[in-house]
């Protein structure tokens, strides 16, 4: 009787964990496709004397969690279970675009200015999100499916062993494959990527993949020492047998 309910209760906490580490993905997911291109970010540094330029888009900010949480489930239940959370995103991605579309397709209902005002924020936001939406979903896509078969490539070439190399390789291979796709994607359906008029538009977009590659490749090491700890408490939290 007391095995039965210790098996049940890690079994709860496996679906617990499991429930949060894909709310959090989920809605890091939903947040970086309505903030999108709305607003592009200086995070220029000085370093060592010499001035790093880094322009971001503001959706840029929550996608490094978006990897985290896709190993923490890969590693901790499997590449079955981290490819359904693709999927799942996938389709969230576009019930987002569904109900934006049809917010602007219907009759607005304006009672003063400043009812009409919002309701010219609401398009502009929804001109942007819909053609962050497309690109993001088939960037999206791409990176996630190959992040975690990836991972499990890794995870098999070493034997379970050096977490590390598994963590960061399929992260910094799926961000590059995201990080182009997207913006070249969403320069040619928004035409929202900021390019100097003196510039051509190919060295344009380069820089600016290189901008947010520079981003994403800094929270990949970052979160390496996260990953490690997580992993670590988690095995031991849900008395999984640790391999790595």
């Amino acid at each position: 009787m007391n095995k039965n309910k210790s098996i049940e209760e890690v079994e709860r906490k496996k679906f617990n964990v499991f429930l949060i580490l894909s709310g959090i993905f989920l809605s890091s997911m939903t947040m970086l496709n309505i903030l999108g291109t709305s607003r592009f970010l200086d995070l220029s540094f000085n370093f060592y004397g010499y001035e790093i330029p880094m322009i971001v888009a503001v959706g840029v900010l929550p996608y490094p969690i978006t990897f985290l949480c896709t190993d923490l489930i890969s590693e901790l239940y499997g590449p079955k279970k981290a490819k359904s959370i693709v999927w799942t995103g996938l389709i969230v991605n576009l019930w987002l675009g569904v109900i934006l579309w049809l917010g602007g397709i219907f009759p607005e209902f304006t009672t003063s200015e400043k009812s009409l005002v919002s309701n010219n924020s609401f398009m502009a936001i929804r001109e942007l999100a819909l053609g962050t939406i497309i690109a993001s979903m088939v960037a999206y896509f791409l990176a996630q499916y190959f992040d975690v078969i990836i991972f499990h490539f890794f995870k098999k070439l070493t034997k379970g062993k050096h977490l590390w190399l598994r963590n960061n390789m399929s992260t910094m291979v799926s961000q590059l494959i995201d990080t182009t796709s997207v913006i070249c994607i969403t320069h040619f359906l928004t035409g929202a990527i900021p390019i100097p008029e003196d510039e051509p538009v190919f060295i344009g977009l380069i820089m600016l993949i290189g901008y947010a590659y520079i981003f994403k490749f800094v929270f990949a090491i970052l979160d390496t020492p996260v990953f490690y700890i997580l992993t670590k408490y988690l095995k031991n939290y849900l008395r999984i047998k640790n391999d790595s």
